[in-house]
């Protein structure tokens, strides 16, 4: 079977097999790919139309106690200038987006021990009672599944937790032994069975990845079936014993945005800061291989080149949310509008 047939199949049955899998990615031409996206963005628009969901971004902390090989905030890098907002600055980064018009914010951090359970359902607390009309994702790390109930329970709404790679073997490449690709993917299953809308996701292009490793994180979140699928391109830090790898192609990750798409036809999919990051215009590009969010930074500026996870991330221009206006210019340009709403994920007809 060629890769057109199977991206055929794929829009067809919702799944392929592990070797169908395989033959899907290492197969792609340009034709395919662009056979693809269209077939995706006729998925995109049958659940969500042209619009694109807006989430403002506070990336509140950088501090972790984790020392991920790949992460520019990584406990023992001694060059990051080490910061946490306040409660009141939180407050005031939500108050700033609210005014721009974004009715989802996200709480994004290293795992860091200061915010502890009781600090975190206090602060979700006050967003929510301070905007009640709006969603609040939390991307705060592992935690216990008590930890999780007590944030859903004090009102928070959304949980991301990017898997990166489901293959064990792989994660203990990237990751310091403490850490393991089960539990990771447990606090997943975790929280979506407690009742968050789940976000799941992986790096494409990271060291030591093959072909196989997609596959498996395809066939991981085919089992998940989360709510939201945060994908980007891996992209090398200075400070980091992985400085000198290549980055992910942007080619590789639409790719992997369009086969996201048809396989899971209601997810909610970003065209994340690292397209744009690695592409000027990446993220248009992603929302034309089928993506529907995109995420501005409400962060405050003096701390944006801070929060610096890989190289040349972008910290001004349209992925800020002082560029809000030219971000909803660039999506008019290839036919989407900027949306003013939470931005809820709708559910399959058949899982309604």
């Amino acid at each position: 079977m060629g890769t057109e047939e199977l991206i055929r199949k794929l829009h067809r049955d919702q799944t392929l097999s592990e070797e169908e899998w395989i033959q899907v990615i290492d197969g792609r031409t340009p034709k395919a790919a662009e056979y693809l996206f269209r077939l995706a963005r006729q998925v995109r628009h049958a659940y969500y139309g042209r619009d694109v969901y807006i989430r403002g971004l506070i990336e509140f902390t950088n501090f972790c106690r984790n020392d991920c090989f790949y992460c520019g905030i990584r406990r023992s890098n001694p060059h990051v200038r080490r910061y946490r907002l306040t409660e009141d600055e939180i407050l005031d980064c939500c108050r700033q987006g609210y005014g721009l018009g974004m009715r989802t914010f996200v709480l994004q951090g290293g795992e860091d021990s200061f915010f502890t359970d009781q600090r975190l359902t206090g602060l979700i607390r006050q967003i929510k009672a301070a905007f009640p009309d709006c969603a609040l994702t939390l991307s705060v790390g592992e935690r216990s599944r008590a930890s999780y109930q007590a944030f859903l329970d004090a009102g928070a709404d959304r949980y991301l937790l990017r898997h990166e790679t489901c293959n064990a073997g792989h994660y203990a490449k990237l990751h310091p032994a403490q850490m393991s690709a089960a539990h990771r993917q447990a606090c997943l299953f975790d929280l979506k069975s407690i009742g968050f809308q789940t976000g799941a996701g992986f790096m494409v292009g990271s060291p030591f990845q093959e072909t196989r490793h997609l596959v498996q994180d395809m066939l991981f979140l085919k089992q998940l079936h989360p709510h939201m699928v945060g994908i980007g391109p891996f992209i090398p830090h200075r400070d980091t014993s992985f400085a000198g790898e290549k980055a992910g192609t942007l080619e590789l990750t639409l790719y992997m945005l369009g086969l996201l798409r048809l396989m899971l036809p209601d997810v909610l999919l970003p065209a994340t800061t690292a397209l744009g990051s690695i592409c000027d215009n990446g993220r248009e590009l992603g929302i034309l291989a089928g993506a529907n969010v995109v995420m501005p930074n409400l962060s405050p500026r003096c701390h944006r080149k801070d929060y610096s996870l890989y190289n040349n991330k972008l910290d001004t221009g349209a992925e800020s949310a002082e560029g809000l206006s030219e971000l909803a210019r660039r999506m008019e340009q290839i036919g989407y509008r900027i949306t003013v709403h939470r931005g809820d994920w709708r559910p399959c007809p058949d899982q309604a």
